[in-house]
Order: structure tokens, then sequence, then C-alpha cells
């Protein structure tokens, strides 16, 4: 409690300084999609004229005359990393992709019948930075916001977005955005995201709410800086276990008895579960010695991160359901509860210099406290209540451009405390020609596995455990080339040593946690190109991936999403109408099963999915700075068979029209 105490004294002391510095060289300035979502479009700096590179730069000086009209690349966006951008008020086909409940592109990602409920993941990303378990129920974190998902706003006027869509029987998705600077040195924002859906087979309601307020101020010198956020999250959802086995049978039938999803029998109707999370975030930095002009060769400050986090997961079931997740230790009220609380505290020394580059140093504390509130003793086992302790870090990061090449670097160590740590991430990206430009990046990671995995504690009998797993180790080698008129290409290659991961048991019929004791070797290749002729466009994503002597990592081999639209101004430009057909479409695997005890996903191998395409035909127009969206979700699922899951026993979602609606105001 002192902990949150002392955060909240630190915001509030500075909630009339929060601040974000506008980077010096203002080394990606990119357009993005919507105030709202951390989801960026890729145009560099090198893509613009240095005259507009400027006019970011000072457009909030106030003297320049009161009577300018600030153009849409004045409403600046700032990124976790400082990557700054600008609101993008076009219509494209990327917008199409990204208008969804997770705003962001889901390719790889498959979701569950209902909105708001989890995804199955068709891909897996092994890079990683973080020197800290993860906390568990990854299945309900995927609408979660991180630190690295909350943007900072610098604007003229104020900017108001307002989100709409439909959800699926007796429900909407929207989010509502407002930032505005209150003189040219201070900003704050305040958001919310809300979700509403009662889905089409029982016990199936989502209510998600996201709450966000961001506030940054930088002094007329420049040489104070700070930024931070709260943020306020609950995701509940009902749950029902999955369709019985006899209601599969009478899905993939096809039976119009059936097509009425309520009817189908689930596997229970009395448990829900629920994510909460609340976050006070604050970084500042003070410049000791600042560059004057650009002719100045040092630059010397000090940083500081201060982050208080607490959230729990909680499962919840009026009476035990023995049948599928074995005995319990009581028949009725089942509540299971983890908690976590992060105390994050990092201390910096930035140095910048023409020739040496920009090096920085930190050293971190992270106090965490995981656990729960009683001692479990199972056959004569004690299973604890609590992880908890200090780990102490240290860390450096470095840029540097030489002769055209872009280098970056990032290492990090735990020193001392109960979880040892380590990562190494280096990057090397150069521009071949104006269309061009190559990237290569090498990824070394040694993390203990997520705390549900350590310790856990359930009134399921079976789903109590308390592990000593080795600490998962990867190592990535991947290289990007970025070309419009040849195509975007990527290509990853990862180990992975000690992974963990949750199947059932074969003893006992359970889902439990195991790790891997040989090496999984996980190659990706991914290629991007649109080809345009006339007003049509073809816009195409493969991704390819190889698992090599694995059963514990099932991935498809071949993924796919591949979008014909035609795009044309009508009405004398007063409305540009962008409408085509997508096909989705993934290769049988053995996909992941869902354990809602857990909300996470596990391994099985007894029955293959996929093999089925999805069909979307959308119209989406702009007039003005509204952007209006209208789609026939899986069109084809009549007449292409029912055979369609997004997981084992629960199936994807039936053919729906759907309607939405993205709109700015610039006051």
């Amino acid at each position: 409690m002192q902990k949150l105490v002392y955060v909240l004294f630190f915001v509030c002391v500075s909630s009339v300084v929060f601040g974000q510095t506008m980077p010096g060289k203002m080394q990606q300035i990119k357009k993005a999609d919507t105030p709202g979502n951390a989801s960026q479009d890729t145009i560099t700096a090198s893509d613009s004229k240095q005259k507009q590179k400027k006019s970011l730069l000072d457009r909030l000086d106030p003297e320049k005359p009161k009577d300018e009209k600030p153009k849409i690349q004045d409403y600046l966006i700032i990124s976790h990393k400082n990557d700054t951008t600008f609101v993008d008020t076009t219509l494209t086909i990327q917008k199409e992709y990204k208008f969804n409940y997770l705003r962001r592109d889901n390719f790889g990602l498959i979701p569950f019948s209902n909105l708001g409920q989890t995804y199955n993941n068709l891909t897996y990303e092994f890079e990683n930075t973080s020197l800290m378990p993860s906390f568990g129920a990854r299945a309900r974190h995927f609408n979660y916001m991180e630190i690295e998902d909350v943007n900072y706003y610098r604007v003229p006027t104020p900017l108001t977005e307002l989100f709409f869509k439909t959800a699926f029987e007796q429900g909407q998705l929207a989010d509502s955005f407002f930032t505005v600077n209150t003189s040219p040195q201070f900003n704050f924002s305040i958001a919310y995201k809300g979700l509403r859906s009662l889905g089409k087979y029982q016990h199936l309601l989502t209510s998600t709410g996201n709450f966000r307020f961001t506030s940054n101020y930088r002094t007329k010198n420049n040489r104070y800086n700070v930024r931070g956020h709260i943020v306020t999250q609950d995701l509940l959802n009902q749950e029902n276990g999955g369709l019985q086995e006899g209601s599969v049978e009478n899905f993939i039938t096809g039976d119009e008895e059936f097509l009425d999803r309520s009817i189908l029998e689930v596997n229970f109707e009395d448990a829900e579960s629920i994510l909460i999370g609340k976050r006070f975030h604050l970084e500042h930095n003070y410049s000791v010695i600042n560059k004057k002009d650009s002719l100045s060769k040092n630059k010397l400050s000090l940083g500081h991160i201060i982050s208080f986090e607490d959230k729990y997961f909680e499962y919840s079931q009026t009476t035990a359901a023995t049948s599928i997740f074995g005995s319990a230790f009581k028949s009725s009220s089942l509540k299971d509860r983890a908690t976590l609380e992060n105390f994050y505290n990092q201390v910096q020394l930035n140095y910048s210099n023409n020739i040496v580059g920009d090096v920085q140093f930190n050293l971190t504390n992270n106090n965490y406290n995981y656990g729960y509130n009683k001692v479990v003793v199972l056959d004569g086992n004690t299973i604890t209540n609590r992880l908890k302790g200090d780990i102490f870090s240290a860390g450096g990061k470095y840029h540097k451009q030489y002769k055209g090449f872009d280098l970056q670097g990032e290492i990090g160590l735990n020193i001392s405390g109960d979880f040892e740590g380590n990562f190494l991430k280096a990057q090397a990206s150069f521009k071949l020609n104006d269309d061009i430009q190559a990237i290569a990046s090498i990824n070394h990671s040694s993390k203990a596995p997520n705390y549900n995995f350590l310790l856990y504690q359930s009134d399921y009998i079976n789903y109590n455990w308390q592990t000593n797993f080795n600490n998962t180790e990867t190592q990535q080698l991947a290289f990007q080339l970025k070309s419009k008129k040849i195509a975007n290409i990527s290509v990853d290659y990862s180990t992975i040593n000690d992974y963990a991961y949750f199947k059932i048991d074969e003893d006992l019929g359970q889902v439990k946690p195991f790790q891997n004791n040989g090496t999984i070797n996980y190659l990706r290749v991914k290629v991007q190109k649109e080809i345009k002729f006339g007003k049509f466009a073809l816009d195409n994503t493969i991704l390819f991936q190889d698992v090599e002597d694995n059963s514990v990592l099932n991935v498809p081999q071949i993924t796919t999403r591949n979008t014909l639209y035609f795009s044309s101004h009508l009405f004398k430009k007063a409305m540009y109408l962008q409408t085509g057909l997508t096909l989705n479409y993934f290769t049988e695997y053995y996909m992941n099963a869902y354990d809602p005890v857990l909300a996470e996903f596990y391994v099985q191998t007894e029955e293959e999915f996929g093999g089925f395409p999805r069909l979307d035909f959308f119209i989406n127009a702009k007039i003005r700075q509204t952007r209006i969206y209208l789609k026939a979700e899986h069109f084809n699922s009549a007449f292409t068979g029912y055979d369609y899951f997004s997981a084992p026993n629960n199936p994807y979602r039936d053919f729906t029209v759907r309607f939405g609606i993205v709109w700015n105001f610039f006051l």
C-alpha cells in the first residue's frame, strides 16, 4: 500500500509537469492510424521533405501567427519508444485490417466466436527483452494494454476520436478519445474503450473496459521532460467450456435445426473469469548538459522511470465441473484468484556524442509479490502461497548512425534476486536506395517461465502445483527487406531451449505444466506485396512456418490473407470508396485447446483443425474526416462446410454483417 501511495503522490506532484521531449533528430516520423491505436504505418523521415520535418518541431511555437491553420501533420503521437507519428485520417486497406476489437492488424490470430473473447495463435514471436516472468492467464491479455501500448500526444487544437462497431447480440464496441494541449508545453489525453456482447452461444457474455489517462510536459528550455499515464482495465468473460461432444457433431452436420447456436449444449453455464489491472506509470529526465545547436557534440541527461501495477485473475464457478476438471476441494462456490503486485524503478544515465552516438546505462529494481492467500497441502507436499522478492538488474542501450547504417543495441542482466535472466539485442539497418531498406537483427534471451508455470493454486485439486523450471532460452536471427516495388519480406529463425507449455497429463487426464527438454527449431518466412492495376489492387500476405522434430509448438505451415479491392473517389470527390473481398486461410494443424480455469491454451495432438477458407466482403467509405465500415464476415460459411473452429470444441464465427465508424474532430 505504501508503494501505491508513493506512486500516486509522485504522479500528483508531477501532474503539472508531465511531459515528453520531441526527439531531437526526429529519427522516425510516421503516419499513425488513429490517436487511440499504437499500431503505425511505415512512413519514415526519409520520405518527408526537410521543410515538413522542421514544421513538426516548431508548429506549436507560441510566436507563430495565431491565424495559421494547423495541418494534419501537426497532431503528433509519441510512442513509448519515442517514435513520433501524426494522425492519419486516410482510408487504406491497412485501416480495414485494423478495424477490429484489438485495433491492430490481427494477422496470425484467429478469434473465438464472441467479440472480447480470446484468440488462438497461428504464429509466435520469440524476440524478448524482458528479464521478469509474465503474469499468467495469457489468453486474457490480448486486449490488456501494456506500457508499450500507451501513446502520448502533442496537438495544436483539441482532438477527439470516436470509434464504434457492432457486436454479437445485444451489445456494441466503442472507443472514445480526447486530447488537448493547454499550452505548447503541456498535454493530457483521456480515453475509454468499452465492450459488451452477448454472443451467439449459451453463457458467453463479454464485458470489458480500458480506461487511459496520459499527460506530458516539457519546460520551455527543453531541459526537463516528464510524462506518465494511469490505466485501469477490467476484462470479464462468461465461460462455458466449449460445446459438448454431441453438440460438436450437430454443429458440423449443418442441420438447420442447430443453426440457432443458442440451442447447442455447452459444457457448463455457471462460470466466469475476470482480469483486473491498474497501473500508475511515470518517466522523466533532466538534461545536465544540453545541446544548444546542431554543432554541439555532447549531451548528458539523467532519467528515472517509476511504475506500479496491481492485477489479478479470478476464475469462479457455482458448481464444480468434476467431469471436466477433475476432483475439487469443494462442490460449490469455487473461486481461484491469482494476484500480482509489481513495483518498478529504473535510473538512467544518457550520453550523446556526435562521434560515439547515443549511449544509456541503467539500473533497475523490480519488487514483485505474486500468489494466493492460502497455503495448500496436497499428498503430503506443501504448496506455498507467495513468490515475492526484489530483483536488481543492470543494462544499457546504444544507437548510432554511421555511413548510412543505423545501428542499435540493448542489453540487460539480473545481478541479484531469485530470478536469473539476461538478454541481448542488436540491429543494423541500411537504406540501399529510396525504395529498398534492409534490416538484420539478433536476439538472445534467458528468462524464467510465466508465474503460473511456477506456482498455481485452485479449488480443483489437480490444478495445484509448484515447479522448479529452468529458464527458457531463445536465440533468434532475423532479416527484413522493405520495398514497395519488390515486396516486404521477413525471415527469422529461432531456437528455443527448455520451452514451457501446458498439456493434458496422461496419468491424471488434466492440464498440467511441462517443460521441453530438447531444442525447438522454428523458421518463419513472411512476404507481403500489394499489386495495383488502375483503381484495383491485390494485397497479399503469406506466412510460411516450419518447426523441426517437435510436438509441443504447433503452427500451421501456411497462413495467407489475400484482398482484392477497388478504390475510387465519387460524387465530385466528396466521398472516397473502397470495396473488395478478403480471403483468410491456414492449413490444418494440431490447434491448441483452451482451458478456462487457467485462461491458457494447451497442446493437443489428437485432432487437426484448419483448412477452411474465410471470405469477407467489405464496403468502406470516407467522407471528410469520417470513415465508415460495412462488412459481411465469413459469408461463405453456409456453402463451404461447418468445419471451422478457433480451438477444439470452440467454433469460429458464423456469417454475420457488422457496421462501424471512426470519426475525428479537430476543434
